[in-house]
């Protein structure tokens, strides 16, 4: 049974080739050409898809609801109803601060 996965070696930046007397640590300088050659991208986003939206108010949030009042056997009761409709959304927004990319391909750990 095959996989679908690539047969070609050295895509990931630290990753041994198995060629040469390299010690298993250290860094091959023909990986990183590729990592840089294939992707030239930062590995850093600063900015992202805001998940809040406008309302005809102007009010900013997440969700928005409107309050119904129900009667029923001759009793009222108030009910939440989400709003759906002529919600706009907020954008693209800066980040304070950077952050790195979901798909960058290196493990960070502190030593």
């Amino acid at each position: 049974m095959g996989g679908s996965g690539s047969k070609t070696k050295g895509v990931w930046p630290f990753s041994n080739s198995g060629a040469g007397g390299e010690a298993p640590g250290e860094v091959n300088e023909q990986c990183l050409a590729r990592l840089r050659g294939s992707k030239n991208a930062t590995p850093f986003v600063f900015t992202r898809r805001s998940s809040l939206y406008f309302d005809e108010d102007g009010d900013l949030a997440h969700e928005f609801y409107e309050e119904t009042v129900v009667t029923k056997n001759g009793r009222k009761k108030a009910k939440l109803k989400r709003i759906q409709k002529n919600l706009i959304p907020q954008g693209i927004i800066q980040l304070d601060h950077p952050r790195i990319r979901v798909d960058f391909p290196v493990i960070l750990c502190e030593i």
